[in-house]
């Protein structure tokens, strides 16, 4: 499964990636964290607010930071 973290590289990207990433050993899932800073790529992803996620390629998540809790719940999905 492939994660893509879409942002600038700030605290609240930072925040989501470490929340994705204990959602994932959670759930005891192997998942690929790729963070995506490049703002052409961002906005080629449809995305309008950062941090985003993106779980194998769809927008689950726009303009916060989602919790472990929650993360968890869209990867079960």
């Amino acid at each position: 499964m492939k994660l893509s973290i879409y942002g600038k590289g700030c605290k609240k990207c930072d925040q989501l990636t470490a929340n994705a990433q204990e959602a994932a050993e959670a759930l005891g899932m192997t998942v690929e964290i790729e963070k995506v800073t490049d703002m052409n790529a961002i906005i080629d992803a449809g995305v309008m607010n950062t941090p985003a996620l993106a779980i194998d390629g769809e927008l689950v998540t726009e303009g916060k930071v989602a919790s472990a809790e929650e993360l968890e719940t869209l990867l079960k999905g």
